[in-house]
């Protein structure tokens, strides 16, 4: 059995992060979508940037306070996907 069907793609992982901080399947998100189209506050933002720092061993650059300042990108659900494969790849370098 090939093993690298088991493993989830990063793209899965911020998706299921993100649906349960939306409270919603996974289906239902598209990664065109913003945070704030799907419903997730300011603290819900907080606590999917918290699942994924845990889900991926990485440190994402992010200031609460002020967010649109953070090096990490925001603006939809791809964006966040791109911004942690890029964390990861630096992590692993």
């Amino acid at each position: 059995m090939n093993m690298q069907s088991q493993v989830i793609s990063v793209q899965d992982q911020v998706i299921a992060i993100i649906a349960e901080q939306a409270v919603l399947d996974v289906a239902d998100i598209d990664p065109a979508q913003s945070l704030e189209s799907l419903g997730i506050d300011s603290l819900g933002l907080v606590e999917t940037i918290f699942a994924i720092e845990e889900a991926f061993d990485i440190s994402v650059p992010f200031n609460a306070n002020e967010p649109s300042k953070s090096g990490f990108d925001l603006t939809s659900v791809a964006s966040i996907v791109a911004a942690v494969e890029g964390l990861i790849t630096q992590k692993a370098a």
